[in-house]
């Protein structure tokens, strides 16, 4: 590649960070760097004298552009990045700026940005990021983006709102090296979304090192991490590169990071914040330009209160969050998901793709999931494997019965229980019988079709998923 024109248009100049990052990428000498900053008389807004900045743009030609926006001018900022995105031509752009919310990092991103900065500015965490857009500019074609975008979202089912919500971030926050915090129930797909934003990724051909850091014994949790040098400690013969190591350039999935003793977490942060460690018995420094992406099935707020998680660790890992429902919040997806993993069982085993007979789909749609969708993904292989016929049957189905709490139930509680049971299995029943239709199933209970309504929403029921699955 020819030396790269760089471009800051500098919008806060209230600061120096735009002088800041002059002098952080000047230090390359490997690129020519072009600042423009907000001119007298251009008004109060960012997005006053669109017009100017536009010629900028095009008299510098710029291989790749920063905007240097503060917190208070974010909503100035999308308005004028959106008037220059014709001027920009496709060149990749990165906002910088001090601090900034989830939210507001996330309207810049669908907008088209391309990635995000916040302080402190450092070269190392700044030109991989540079030289990566720049290489990824040139080189990715749309063939390449379409079979990159099935690649890390084929194994993402749903269609719940709620669900949706969640995962149409995915392909935004992506593109980015932010750092990403997944949070939701042990089986909702925590290590699928991660993976997928690896594989969306600049970083997609270089590795992803998924690694749970609660199944790792506390003593050895640093050594697996950071490795270490011959003679660290004994039976250390030969040098061992930890996980940091091995994801360079691609990233790390740390599972279950609140698991983590407070000493390893300290040196976490580090690692974070200057991407240098010290593997263990070693007196030198290292660096590995690795992604991280934490995750996590406990309320992380809860364990920074209890003194389980370090505050500061915590707010460097929640740059992006990402909260995926369990699947009792989304019973639309349900069927959905069966089919699809009858599918890919029935290929594995070489059977035909079974359907669902009645009862087995109401078994499926009255169950709670406590283990989400790995649960029912663990049911319906099993299914699959053990069914005779070409549609699985209630019988074909082991799932567990419910277990008390330990707490004595008085009988208007397991009354109100049993009753709500009823209702929701009698309507979903109903529903499945005639394929969705309301009216229908409604004259088959012989109620009408307002309080037949009203029991569907009181027990979350959406009618549609009965269509789309007969």
């Amino acid at each position: 590649m020819n030396q790269p024109s760089i471009l800051i248009l500098d919008l806060n100049t209230a600061s120096n960070l735009g002088e800041t990052l002059h002098r952080v990428l000047d230090i390359s000498g490997r690129m020519k760097i072009y600042r423009r900053h907000q001119a007298q008389g251009q008004g109060n807004s960012a997005a006053d004298g669109d017009g100017d900045w536009a010629s900028v743009i095009a008299r510098c030609r710029p291989d790749l552009c920063f905007f240097v926006i503060s917190p208070a001018l974010f909503n100035q900022a999308e308005l004028l990045f959106r008037r220059l995105k014709d001027a920009l031509n496709g060149s990749p752009t990165i906002a910088v700026t001090e601090a900034g919310e989830p939210d507001e990092i996330l309207e810049l991103l669908k907008l088209g940005v391309a990635d995000f900065i916040t302080l402190p500015l450092k070269p190392f965490d700044i030109y991989p990021r540079v030289w990566r857009l720049l290489q990824n500019a040139h080189r990715e074609d749309p063939l390449t983006r379409t079979l990159k975008e099935r690649l890390g979202m084929k194994q993402l089912v749903g269609e719940s709102p709620a669900f949706l919500e969640q995962i149409k971030k995915i392909s935004v926050v992506a593109k980015t090296d932010a750092s990403i915090l997944i949070l939701g129930e042990t089986g909702t797909g925590k290590e699928l979304c991660a993976r997928a934003i690896h594989y969306l990724s600049p970083r997609a051909k270089l590795p992803f090192v998924p690694v749970n850091c609660g199944a790792i014994p506390q003593e050895l949790v640093e050594n697996e991490l950071f490795g270490h040098e011959p003679g660290a400690f004994t039976g250390a013969a030969t040098a061992k590169p930890g996980l940091i190591q091995e994801a360079h350039s691609g990233t790390l999935l740390l599972d279950e990071v609140d698991s983590l003793a407070l000493q390893t977490q300290a040196k976490l942060l580090r690692f974070l914040q200057e991407k240098e460690y010290r593997p263990l018995g070693s007196t030198k420094t290292l660096h590995a330009d690795a992604r991280i992406i934490a995750a996590s099935n406990n309320d992380l707020e809860e364990q920074v209160r209890l003194g389980k998680l370090r505050r500061d660790l915590y707010y460097r890992l929640n740059v992006i969050p990402l909260t995926l429902p369990p699947l009792r919040e989304r019973p639309e997806d349900i069927l959905l998901l069966a089919n699809h993993f009858s599918a890919k069982y029935a290929e594995a085993f070489g059977k035909p793709v079974p359907g669902f007979s009645l009862d087995a789909r109401q078994l499926l749609l009255c169950y709670d999931w406590p283990g989400n969708v790995r649960e029912l993904e663990h049911a319906i292989e099993r299914a699959v494997a053990f069914a005779s016929q070409k549609t699985i049957c209630g019988g074909d189905l082991i799932l567990p019965r419910g277990e008390s709490n330990g707490r004595q139930e008085s009988f208007q509680e397991m009354k109100a229980r049993a009753v709500a049971q009823f209702e929701k299995a009698c309507i979903q029943g109903l529903l499945l019988a005639h394929q969705g239709n309301i009216n229908k199933a409604a004259q088959a209970a012989k109620k009408n079709r307002r309080a037949f309504f009203e029991l569907m929403r009181k027990h979350r029921i959406d009618a549609r998923q009965f269509r789309s699955a007969c």
